[in-house]
């Protein structure tokens, strides 16, 4: 059984990169997209999601923003394979993979660097809201700071 990384392993992310980026305690769960928005009180819009995708044996991460669904169409064809080989990862391999539980997951600070992808309608927001690491913490970063941390190519992914 792999140990999960939580919102203390982030923090020391944040801090040892010197990274724009603040986590905040939550009193609520934030599992899912609706979840934050409504205890951040802001347009579900800015919450960011990270997905791992397997690309082949390949870990991708993928961030979208919102409600948007990933158009794996999109996705094989930017990455040049067959979309068949383009799939979600299982909960069990995104917490390997990345070292956090799917919905807590933040879009770095992961055990391993993942190629990751930002759909190009996230990286025009400003401010956006990722997991902070736990059910109960969200994240508050510049898109900028986003594109810059992750080293992102930012494509059009979204259906």
């Amino acid at each position: 059984m792999t140990t999960s990384l939580n919102h203390t392993d982030l923090q020391t992310f944040i801090d040892t990169h010197h990274l724009g980026a603040a986590i905040l305690p939550m009193d609520v769960h934030t599992a899912t997209v609706g979840d934050a928005a409504r205890a951040l009180g802001v347009d579900a819009d800015l919450i960011i999601k990270s997905l791992v995708f397997m690309a082949g044996d390949q870990p991708i991460l993928v961030i979208n923003n919102g409600l948007a669904r990933v158009d794996r169409r999109k996705l094989a064809a930017y990455l040049g394979i067959n979309r068949k080989r383009v799939k979600f990862a299982s909960a069990e391999q995104a917490l390997e993979i990345s070292g956090y539980v799917v919905g807590s997951m933040p879009p770095f600070g992961h055990r391993q660097t993942l190629r990751t992808l930002v759909d190009a309608a996230t990286a025009e927001l400003d401010t956006v809201y990722g997991g902070g690491g736990g059910i109960d913490a969200m994240m508050r970063l510049s898109s900028s700071e986003l594109l810059r941390v992750t080293h992102a190519e930012v494509v059009d992914i979204s259906e």
